[in-house]
């Protein structure tokens, strides 16, 4: 097959664009991932629920970006060289424990909200711990899948010219749609609870836990959706023509780029999930309860 349908290749003047781009991503990232990091575990007293959970978004952000000069180095090689493999494993593992942790912080927020009353038993910082302990082994778990079904589909490097691709995409590809499903419907439950409590209830704090609500599942639809509809097109299509296969490399550049994007956005609103989500925890809930009180809400403030 001709080597041209197998590589992106892009005017010089937009190839400056994207290096601009990837070279602002990661010179921010790295700042906004680091001080996030030096926030939680140097000017938190307490080690809450939340902030576990941005802890470890922030360690796969973080980790991500540092990976991700190497895994870009790796797609000028066709090869399943050691250097494209452990890039891309660690690029693969901390965008997909990135979306495991956003929608984990989802579920955590909808116990709050929507159940204040069983958040006592259900929400802990050990159980937090927990869930990322084992949210870290699924993903891992699951690139190892990954990678026994891209060596035998032919290589598992994404430049690979002999990789089919198929029983790899459809692992995140369902890994991807059900996470998405699941902060949707958490989101939709936390906005809902948070519009049905009582006018004398709803103030400043609940109105902008509901905004940052909305601009979370925005983001998250925005920076992964594209990519993850263009692997469900391309697993469905099986593009053989060599017009495709550049329409679909192109296609894929440019949403991974858009992908990468979210280790910046993730970082701008860590203070302001922590934050609001604290104050509209606290409020009273519309049935008449006694709302519980989280670990989050008692202990969540800087030093």
């Amino acid at each position: 097959m001709n080597n041209t349908c197998d590589y992106v290749t892009w005017s010089s003047s937009l190839n400056y664009v994207f290096l601009a781009y990837s070279a602002t991503l990661l010179v921010l990232g790295l700042l906004l991932n680091g001080l996030a990091l030096w926030v939680f575990c140097c000017r938190m007293r307490q080690w809450t629920e939340t902030r576990i959970y941005m802890t470890n978004l922030a360690v796969a952000d973080l980790c991500l970006l540092c990976s991700l000069p190497f895994m870009l180095l790796s797609l000028d090689h066709t090869s399943d060289t050691p250097l494209c493999q452990l890039s891309q494993a660690v690029y693969l593992v901390n965008r997909y424990m990135s979306i495991s942790l956003v929608v984990a912080i989802s579920v955590d927020r909808y116990v709050a909200v929507r159940h204040p009353l069983r958040a006592r038993g259900l929400r802990s910082p050990r159980r937090a711990a927990a869930v990322c302990a084992g949210l870290w082994v699924a993903v891992l778990g699951s690139l190892v899948a990954r990678w026994r079904l891209g060596v035998q589909e032919g290589g598992f490097c994404f430049r690979n010219r002999a990789r089919q691709q198929f029983g790899s995409t459809v692992i995140s590809l369902l890994g991807f749609y059900l996470s998405l499903a699941v902060l949707v419907f958490c989101s939709l439950q936390v906005v809902t609870a948070l519009a049905r409590r009582p006018p004398a209830d709803v103030g400043w704090a609940s109105g902008k836990a509901a905004r940052m609500v909305w601009a979370n599942l925005v983001v998250f639809v925005v920076c992964f959706l594209p990519l993850h509809v263009a692997l469900t097109a391309q697993a469905a299509l099986g593009p053989t023509s060599c017009a495709a296969r550049v329409a679909f490399s192109q296609t894929f550049s440019i949403t991974s780029k858009l992908s990468d994007a979210n280790c910046c956005l993730d970082a701008i609103c860590y203070y302001y999930m922590a934050k609001e989500f604290q104050d509209a925890s606290s409020l009273p809930v519309a049935s008449g309860g006694k709302a519980h009180k989280s670990q989050d809400s008692q202990s969540m403030t800087l030093t």
